[in-house]
């Protein structure tokens, strides 16, 4: 290992963005090295990461269920942690100099948040963490110094779009959409969605969870919530538009009408990178676009009728306060109702507006404040599935 690596803590390392991380890890050359790796319950896969990444500390943080798992195989050298509370711990230590936040859901604010208080820099695929606290969060990293990369593809394209200008010359950012799997069905088509045929992305490999978001365009609508805190851009002033190809990944607009646009191929390992390297490019294993060939890029409004999620995001992003933790934990509740056949496709947004305008808004909520909504907000989609 090189003694000048980047020491990288991979939060989430059995997921599809830690997978990524540490493909693009890998292939550093020796300039990154996984210090660190978490899992919730995909233990097997754990241990054979350790074996080939050797980082210092594993993280398993079902205790229940790693305290019942054969850890012998795990090398020597590493040691082993259980429980949530131990992401914490790790993620404070010195040697840490980039912690990955690959956790899906608001189970990864509390590691992000710890993260930022030990003045980390964070490269955060867990979007969640602003949706729920964005003021919070983004607070926090102003006062300690930490430094907040973002690694969903979209915010990723506007933080690099944004070298192009000033903050005070932004005219509007434009997330793009794919459109998901449904992009042209009907309602009446959509009645009937199969989990299986939800899950079956046309253009990104993801994890269950963000591949449902997908399709009901909630992704889209956390990813307005995102936006409106991580750069400080008014919602009014961010835009979607659907663009099924994935090529061209958002765009910033100026107040002249010059628009920059980041391109690359549908490929997380590129702004996992970015984030990684971070002031610094350096070749990559990600793929290329191949220029010998025609495109066609395609760009069009989405039917706010067909994705009635959008307007929850831009509801949330407007209010703030609890408004984005309630939204974010209704739909981590629904998701998985509907993954385990609880809950129609169809249902997914409409018990998450349920939820959202039932729920006693705060506007300046204590990060404690944020935890209890989410717990709420979860019981409530339960009885709203019950029903």
């Amino acid at each position: 290992m090189n003694v000048s690596a980047k020491q990288v803590a991979v939060l989430g390392s059995t997921g599809s963005i830690g997978l990524s991380a540490l493909g693009v890890i890998e292939a550093s050359g020796g300039r990154l090295h996984a210090i660190a790796l978490s899992a919730h319950s995909q233990f097997e896969v754990l241990v054979q990461q350790a074996q080939q990444y050797r980082p210092k500390w594993v993280v398993a943080s079902d205790e229940c269920a790693a305290s019942k798992f054969d850890w012998s195989a795990l090398p020597n050298d590493t040691r082993l942690l259980m429980g949530g509370a131990a992401l914490a711990d790790v993620v404070s230590a010195e040697e840490i100099d980039v912690v990955l936040a690959g956790i899906v859901g608001s189970a990864g604010l509390d590691s992000t948040w710890q993260a930022l208080e030990h003045k980390k820099t964070v490269a955060l695929a867990n979007k969640e963490a602003l949706v729920a606290a964005g003021p919070l969060v983004t607070r926090l990293a102003k006062e300690r110094g930490a430094l907040l990369l973002p690694v969903d593809s979209e915010h990723s394209a506007i933080f690099q779009a944004l070298q192009a200008g000033k903050t005070a010359e932004v005219e509007r950012l434009v997330l793009t959409a794919s459109g998901g799997p449904f992009r042209c069905l009907s309602q009446a088509e959509l009645e009937s969605v199969t989990v299986a045929e939800a899950l079956e992305h046309p253009v990104w490999n993801m994890g269950p969870k963000i591949s449902i978001d997908s399709a009901t365009m909630m992704n889209k609508a956390l990813e307005i919530i995102e936006a409106r805190w991580l750069f400080g851009i008014e919602a009014d002033r961010i835009s979607v538009t659907l663009h099924p190809q994935s090529v061209v990944h958002s765009l910033v607009e100026f107040v002249d009408g010059s628009i920059v646009a980041q391109m690359g191929p549908p490929d997380m390992r590129l702004p996992i990178q970015y984030a990684l390297y971070y002031p610094h490019r350096f070749a990559g294993p990600a793929e290329r676009l191949d220029w010998s060939q025609a495109w066609n890029l395609e760009f069009e409004p989405p039917d706010p009728d067909q994705f009635p999620a959008l307007e929850l995001g831009y509801h949330c992003a407007r209010a703030g306060g609890t408004s984005g933790a309630v939204l974010n934990a209704a739909n981590e509740a629904a998701v998985g109702a509907f993954l385990a056949g609880e809950l129609h496709f169809t249902e997914i947004v409409p018990a998450c507006r349920s939820v959202l305008q039932a729920h006693t808004f705060e506007a300046e909520p204590t990060l404690s404040q944020v935890v209890d909504i989410d717990r709420w907000a979860r019981e409530e989609i339960s009885h709203w599935v019950c029903t």
